[in-house]
């Protein structure tokens, strides 16, 4: 039996400044160690003050995944030492005296299956160790405290997991989410971190860490539970240790033992008072927060009768599902919403490639509006589609470019077709006998005209012909 548990670290990167400081919480374009100041870097003597936004933000992700708010949070220190961490303790929090974490007991449905939250507790994050050297006796480990303090929910769940899959599919459910709350770009470097917990049979609970991407989290889990089972097989007993990914090897590296919770001599941050959240505040921040994912696809499916799957692809999706409610009409949606879960997220399928795309919401609309009033055919349409990503060009412009305007002469159309009957005589025969073989005629036609003809006016033709 395995049990797998995550510990997940989402930055909120939509903040203006740190946890506890004024210093900024995008890092990221900054010189190294410029982004300091006496509270983040832990001088005796200095004063967290904490951010109130964060307390909000960190209070949509526990709302979004269902979570208790309690009346009261509280802050703690968590005591150790490691390099970059400057205070050598990080501020935390830790429901010792009952739930004092900004969230509890939530859940999450993936698939047919719930996962719950034990806990979601806002902290700050520690610097960034940077290794330079080309073998292990060149190596030499830096130090960057840009980072240190940037605001962090810590999303902590149950072993609710049974394979490595489903903790794939939670990730890309759960970076949605964040994303779509408008807490969170997830998809920036470092910007959301996974730990996974793992144990098999009666074995002891390993911890793996130093994970890059929900791809590779996903195979170091697969690796670890056939390390586990291989070791219960030959009767060793499996030690509780953290181990970290090699991504080059693709395997598992013992580390360390594993530390225990009364290791960390969790203490009350005395600088920081306990905050008290009053109901208000709470319905305050619910009028805040976006349509859901769950919401917005159901919405989709009812007034613009999307199919399921093309709703809830483009609900998702933030980044599309924003394009979509800029570019459509009442008119247009389904035609809008083909066009972007079809061929758009086919070209633009990584955050470099979207931020690189040229059209607008009106390049969408007016390509959705050309097809529908059979100004262009569909398959012009992705042709026209892929010009413009590249360009920025308007759609007329692509048209008359490329030559893409929609062929709808029935007398040149007759002749494309005859041509076809001629060359296609088998096809022809099995046409007249089965009527569900006439697309193979219309697609040859497609391929005379590149593309242009139109679909409706051809098979009328078409059928016209095979019934004489």
């Amino acid at each position: 039996m395995k049990k797998i548990g995550l510990e997940i670290h989402c930055q909120l990167t939509k903040l203006e400044s740190k946890l506890f400081c004024k210093c900024k919480a995008d890092y990221r374009s900054l010189p190294t160690n410029s982004n300091t100041c006496p509270i983040c870097i832990g001088l005796p003597g200095s004063l967290p003050l904490l951010n109130r936004k964060a307390v909000e933000k960190a209070a949509m992700i526990s709302l979004a995944l269902e979570c208790k708010i309690p009346e009261r949070i509280s802050f703690f220190r968590k005591n150790y030492f490691y390099p970059d961490l400057p205070k050598n303790f990080q501020i935390t929090q830790y429901n010792a005296y009952g739930p004092t974490s900004i969230g509890y007991e939530g859940k999450i449905g993936i698939e047919d299956k719930e996962i719950r939250i034990r806990r979601i507790q806002l902290e700050e994050d520690p610097g960034r160790l940077i290794y330079e050297g080309s073998s292990e006796k060149t190596l030499i480990t830096l130090i960057d405290y840009n980072r240190a303090g940037a605001p962090l929910v810590e999303i902590v769940t149950e072993p609710d997991f049974e394979s490595p899959r489903q903790v794939r599919i939670f990730l890309n459910v759960l970076a949605d989410l964040v994303e779509n709350i408008g807490v969170a770009d997830p998809y920036l470097e470092g910007a959301l971190r996974v730990d996974g917990n793992i144990s098999t049979g009666s074995g002891n609970r390993v911890e793996i860490k130093n994970v890059g991407s929900f791809r590779d989290i996903e195979k170091a889990l697969h690796f670890e539970i056939t390390r586990q089972q291989s070791l219960l097989d030959r009767g060793i007993p499996i030690q509780a240790e953290t181990r970290h990914w090699d991504e080059a090897r693709k395997i598992t590296i013992s580390s360390r033992a594993k530390e225990e919770e009364e290791d960390y001599r969790y203490l009350p941050e005395a600088d920081i008072p306990v905050v008290m959240i009053d109901k208000n505040i709470i319905v305050e921040i619910q009028k805040q927060m976006p349509e859901s994912i769950i919401a917005k696809r159901d919405r989709y499916i009812k007034k613009y009768g999307m199919p399921v799957q093309v709703a809830n692809v483009l609900a998702s999706d933030k980044f599309y599902s924003d394009l979509f409610e800029k570019a459509h009409s009442e008119i247009n949606a389904k035609e809008v919403a083909n066009i972007i879960t079809t061929d758009l997220m086919g070209f633009a399928d990584t955050r470099e490639k979207k931020l690189e795309l040229k059209i607008s919401a009106t390049h969408i609309s007016d390509l959705a509006n050309a097809i529908i009033n059979n100004g262009i055919t569909r398959n012009s349409g992705k042709i026209a589609l892929q010009e413009m990503i590249k360009t920025g060009k308007t759609l007329s412009d692509v048209t008359l470019g490329l030559d893409l305007g929609h062929v709808s002469d029935t007398n040149y159309l007759e002749q494309i077709i005859n041509e076809v009957f001629k060359e296609e005589e088998k096809a022809v025969i099995e046409a007249r006998q089965n009527a569900d073989t006439v697309n193979y005629l219309v697609g040859k036609v497609m391929q005379k005209t590149k593309g242009k003809a139109d679909p409706t006016i051809t098979i009328e033709i078409i059928r016209k012909k095979l019934s004489n």
